[in-house]
This record gives C-alpha cells, sequence and structure tokens, in this order.
C-alpha cells in the first residue's frame, strides 16, 4: 500500500467519522425537539443545516469514491472543494443566525455586506443538491436564483420589478417564512425527521422481514400469490419507510424473484413491485414525509389526512391487485400451496409486535391529542424499548446504531433537496409567478373543471419528473395548487390531488425512477418495465380525478353514506374494467370490441350525471355477464381438444 492510498483511506475515515458525528447530532436533536423540549428556532434551523451540511459532503464523497479512490491530484482537487464547500456553508449559515440574532434584538435591515454569504450558501447547497439528488432538484433551485436576479429582462407574464443582491439575500437566505431557512424546513426538522428516522429504525430491527411473511401468508390462496404478496408487503413498508426506492430495495429483492418463479414476465415482476412500492406513500396510516407536510401547509390536522387518504389509496391497491389476478388468469397461472419457508413461526408472531406496538402507538397519541412529533417520538420510544425480542438485534446491538445513523442520513440528504425547494418557494412568492401561472391556467381552461384538472395533472407530471415525493409534492402545490383552487376546489382536495400526481410521477415515462430501480433486481429492460409500471399504476392517474369530483371520498369533506357507498361500488367496478380492458382479458382473451366497450364504460361509469353512469353501469354488467358465458363455453372446447 502507497503512501498516496494510505492518505486517501485516512481522509476518508475521517470523512466518515465526521459524518457519523453530525447524523447522531441531528438524531439527537430530531428526538429532544419532537418529544422533550422545544429548541429556539432559528438555532434549530441552523444547526440542522450545518450538520446536514457535513452529512450532505460526507454522503457525495462517499458516493464519489464507490467508484474507486479518488487518489493523486484530482483526490487532492476533490478534497479541497469538499472542505472549501462545508467552510463556505457554515460562514453563511452562521451569518443567517447572526442576522436573525440581531432583528431580535434591536432594528437591523440586511446589508450589502451580509449578501455575500447568502450567496456562498446559496452556491454551496445549489452544489450539494446537484451531488446527492442530480441535475433535476439542482435544476429548480437554480432557477429560483437566476430568476430573481435576471427575470426583470424577460418577457411576458415571466416578467418582475427585479431585485438587487441584497433583496435577493433577503428572500432568500434571510428569511424565517420563505427560503432556504422558511417554514417548510421547519416542518421537516421538528416533524418529518422524527419519522424518517423511525422508518429506517423499523426496518433494521426486523420488522420488514416478518411483514413480508405475514403478506405471503395472506395472499397464499391467490392466483397471483407472491406478486400479491408484493403488493400487501409494500403497501405496508411503504408506508413507514415514505421513500420509493427504499421501498424497492427492502422488499423487492425478495418479492421480485419469488413473483418471476411463479411464472410472471421479468418486466411485469420489476413492474408490479415498482406500481406497489409507489403506492406505500399514500396508504395509511404513517404516509411518509409528504403527508407530515401536507397537514402543515394545509391546517388539517395528520389525523383527518390519514382519514381522507384511506379510501383512494384502497382503491389503488385494489386496482393493482386486479391487474395481477387478471395477468394471472392470462398466463394461466394457479394457486399453489406454501411451502415450509412460508409458514408463520412463533417467532414470526412475537417479531410482529415490532411493527404493530410502535404504529398502534402513533394512532393512540393522534387521537389522544399529541402533536405529530410527540407522536413519532414515542413510536422510536416504543420500538426501541421492544427492539430486544428479536434475537437477531441481541445478537447484534450494533444494528439498532446503524439503523439510527442511517435513518439521520436519511434525514440531511433530504434537507439539501429542502433548500432548493425553499429556494423556489422564496422566489415564487417573492415575484407572485405562481399566480401568473394559476390565471394562465384558469384562461386556457375555459368553463371546464375537468379540463383544468387536466391541464393540472400535466404540469404536476411534468413537474414532478424524476424527483422523490416530497419534493416533487412541495413543487406541483406552489406552481399548480392556486390554480386548482381558483376552480372552487377545497384546499385539501387540492393538495391531495397534485400529492397523488406528486407519488405518480415515479411511474411516469421516460423518467420513471421507481421502474429503474426495480429493473435491475429483476433482470428487465428499465424502459420496458417503465412503461409495464406506468400501465399496471394508471389507476393512480383516475382516482385523484374521482376525489375531486366526488369529494365525500375523503370522508372528512362532504361526507355522506348513501352517496359515499354508490360512488366507492361504481369505482371499483370502474377499476375492474380498466384493468380487463388493458390487458385485454379476463376469463378469457378479448375482442378489440370488447376492450374498446370496456374502456367507454369505465370511464362514463366515473360521469356525475345519472344520465350517463347508469347506462354505463347496465353496459359493464352486460360485458361480464358475456365474458363468463363464452369463458364456459370455451372451457368443454379446451378441455377436449386437451
Amino acid at each position: 500500500m502507497t503512501a498516496e492510498t494510505k492518505s486517501s483511506g485516512g481522509t476518508t475515515r475521517l470523512f466518515a467519522l465526521l459524518s457519523a458525528l453530525a447524523c447522531f447530532l441531528l438524531g439527537a436533536i430530531a428526538l429532544y425537539s419532537s418529544g422533550l423540549g422545544l429548541i429556539d428556532p432559528k438555532l434549530h434551523r441552523a444547526a440542522g443545516f450545518a450538520l446536514a451540511l457535513i452529512a450532505g459532503v460526507s454522503a457525495a464523497r462517499a458516493k464519489r469514491e464507490a467508484s474507486g479512490p479518488l487518489t493523486g491530484a484530482q483526490g487532492s482537487l476533490h478534497l479541497v472543494l469538499d472542505v472549501a464547500l462545508i467552510a463556505a456553508g457554515l460562514w453563511a449559515i452562521w451569518s443567517f443566525h447572526f442576522v436573525q440574532t440581531q432583528m431580535e434584538t434591536a432594528l437591523y435591515d440586511v446589508r450589502v455586506a451580509d449578501a455575500w454569504p447568502a450567496l456562498a450558501g446559496l452556491v454551496v447547497f445549489l452544489e450539494l443538491c446537484r451531488r446527492l439528488w442530480g441535475w433535476g432538484l439542482f435544476g429548480v433551485g437554480a432557477f429560483g436564483v437566476l430568476y430573481l436576479l435576471y427575470g426583470q429582462d424577460l418577457p411576458g407574464i415571466m416578467a418582475h420589478t427585479g431585485f438587487s443582491l441584497k433583496e435577493v439575500a433577503e428572500a432568500l437566505w434571510y428569511n424565517t417564512n420563505k427560503g432556504v431557512f422558511g417554514s417548510i424546513t421547519n416542518i421537516v426538522l421538528s416533524t418529518v425527521f422524527i419519522f424518517i428516522v423511525f422508518g429506517v429504525l423499523l426496518e433494521g430491527t426486523g420488522a420488514g422481514d416478518t411483514l413480508l411473511k405475514f403478506a405471503f401468508l395472506a395472499t397464499r390462496r391467490t392466483r397471483g400469490g407472491p406478486a400479491h404478496a408484493a403488493i400487501l408487503a409494500s403497501s405496508m413498508f411503504g408506508t413507514m419507510s415514505g421513500s420509493t426506492v427504499a421501498n424497492i430495495v427492502g422488499t423487492g429483492t425478495f418479492t421480485i424473484p419469488m413473483i418471476k418463479k411463479r411464472g410472471f414476465s421479468p418486466t411485469f415482476a420489476a413492474g408490479i413491485e415498482a406500481t406497489a412500492s409507489s403506492g406505500g406513500q399514500i396508504m395509511p396510516p404513517i404516509m411518509g414525509a409528504a403527508a407530515l407536510v401536507m397537514a402543515d401547509l394545509t391546517g388539517v390536522g395528520y389525523l383527518n389526512i390519514i382519514v381522507a387518504a384511506l379510501f383512494p389509496a384502497l382503491f389503488y391497491y385494489f386496482s393493482l391487485f386486479s391487474a395481477v389476478t387478471v395477468e394471472a388468469r392470462r398466463q394461466g397461472i394457479e394457486v399453489q400451496p406454501l411451502s415450509v419457508d412460508d409458514k408463520i413461526t412463533r417467532l414470526d408472531m412475537i417479531n410482529s409486535i415490532l411493527f404493530i406496538g410502535p404504529i398502534a402507538t402513533i394512532i393512540g397519541s393522534l387521537v389522544a391529542g399529541f402533536s405529530t412529533s410527540a407522536a413519532g417520538f414515542y413510536a422510536v420510544v416504543v420500538l426501541l424499548a421492544l427492539s430486544v425480542i428479536n434475537p437477531a438485534v441481541r445478537a447484534d446491538p450494533m444494528r439498532i446504531w446503524r439503523s439510527f445513523l442511517k435513518g439521520s442520513q436519511s434525514g440531511a440528504t433530504l434537507l439539501i433537496a429542502i433548500a432548493a425547494i425553499g429556494i423556489l418557494v422564496g422566489s415564487l412568492d417573492s415575484t407572485g409567478l405562481g399566480l401568473k401561472l394559476a390565471n394562465v391556467i384558469a384562461t386556457v381552461r375555459g368553463e371546464s373543471l375537468f379540463s383544468a384538472l387536466l391541464v393540472a395533472m400535466a404540469g404536476a407530471l411534468i413537474l414532478g419528473m424524476g424527483m422523490p415525493t416530497l419534493p416533487a409534492y412541495l413543487i406541483i402545490i406552489l406552481v399548480m395548487g392556486p390554480a386548482i383552487q381558483a376552480l372552487g376546489v377545497s384546499m385539501l382536495t387540492a393538495h391531495m390531488f397534485v400529492f397523488y400526481y406528486g407519488v405518480a410521477s415515479s411511474l411516469t415515462p421516460p423518467v420513471a425512477i421507481a421502474a429503474y430501480a426495480a429493473a435491475p433486481i429483476a433482470g428487465a429492460n428499465p424502459l420496458i418495465t417503465a412503461f409495464m409500471s406506468f400501465r399496471l399504476g394508471m389507476a393512480k392517474f383516475i382516482i385523484p380525478f374521482v376525489f375531486a369530483f366526488y369529494p365525500t371520498i375523503l370522508i372528512i369533506e362532504e361526507f355522506s353514506m348513501l352517496p359515499f357507498l354508490w360512488i366507492v361500488a361504481r369505482t371499483c367496478f370502474c377499476i375492474w374494467l380498466f384493468s380487463s380492458a388493458l390487458s385485454a382479458y379476463d376469463r378469457r382473451k378479448l375482442t378489440v370490441p370488447e376492450v374498446a366497450l370496456r374502456f367507454v364504460a369505465a370511464f362514463t361509469l366515473l360521469a356525475t350525471s345519472p344520465t350517463f353512469h347508469l347506462p354505463a353501469l347496465a353496459t359493464g354488467i352486460a360485458l361480464i355477464a358475456w365474458d363468463i358465458r363464452a369463458a364456459k363455453r370455451l372451457k368443454p372446447s379446451t378441455e377436449a381438444a386437451s
């Protein structure tokens, strides 16, 4: 080993140690602030970003070194750049804390001299965002800065009155309502962070493995078997992890080979895992980070968000179950007996307490009136207390420590993404661009709510493409939210509408990150998997229109029992017709006219006027009856031929 290699290894260990310390402190702050006591807001945000900066630089360095250690002049250059990023970032964060302190104690206006550390901070966090999250989020943040600086020279509605460097610094850096240190950062630090740590700890204690076994047991009598188990496991696992990619990696490495073994194609196996994993974030009771942010932004309350999200999520998973059932029929896959490994053991029953206990704690805390962050804190405490029942944890207690650091690391990288979102928030709020775009959409839509929602859907999918759910949701609601609410749609419905398309954007080709994560595990083509995921998850594109026109489905708004039951029944029937039409198969292969009629009947079933949906219902029933009769006629001839 050369001296140069030793030096590189020493630097790597130093950054790893710094990252571990920063992540530990971030996690400790999250635990303290959520369950034990309040922290001064400006100190909380400054400390959070300072620690996230160190953890983020270390994570980016580890990501870069994964392809091989950096040595020689290249290694020295990267080391200098990393140290410079940390130094410049800490200088900018200290400047924020200093200016905020001055504003609290005296009349203080941001000066030109204060603009330079602010500009340095913006550059540092945008560069970190590029390294950790790619060019998409970097472009979002960079647009916010450049638009404030040079937008006055743009034509039409894009033009604004102009901002000086000092005003840009004040809008994007020295502000606790918008910008990098704004209200969204506060929500993430005070509420979301503890749930990210909880989700990773839940996985680390072994709860995920037990969830999988219970999912396989529950679906043992279905044709889809492991494909149905993947849907069930991903809905439970995804609601806790809040990350589509983490969900795919956590469950897909086990379920995808099993789905292929049952007889499904690699593309179908990867596609069903991608669609099921992306849906975990819309499944109560936890729903990942975006639902926590939604509760704060709407002021509706987290418990109400959970209730509102329940039936749309059940519709989505019913559509996936339908798609797997139809595909299993098409391929002639039958129910298979359980193997010894599938059976639930006494240890599995004991380990089930690891996810039942914490989730019951969260729901109980919310019902008892505790804050969302306090519910997360108590869930972590209960989980840590229960973790000792798992023999794997007793044999290797350090897995709890590793999971805690991993959760804090995930929270740190999310904070880096939130910096870019905060920049966009500050830019849109300062220039009023979001309201201008809302007026444009209002002009384009004419008098039709349906056409306006179509425009909003297209914009949401484009804005969210290639991004994690929380940043995608925030960008979409900032740009499209005012336009959707202007249509007369309630705030909660508008937020739920764009939230669904923030999740759906992970399945939309060509940038379908969920499909690209699942394809390598299955050995499938990523682009073909993206189109398969898009087809399987098509219901996710329809369901938001259902609750936009029928808000009774969200239960907490305009609820009435008979209309609720009527639209639930129609939606379930619509999903079955739609799934079978997409596969061109039900109990037998469907003809082209049958496929076309099923599509028409499915969409018309959701029309608000009985003049349209009652004939569609009759047509759908007739199509199902015809299919059953034709399949019965076909069966004897098939048996005779064999």
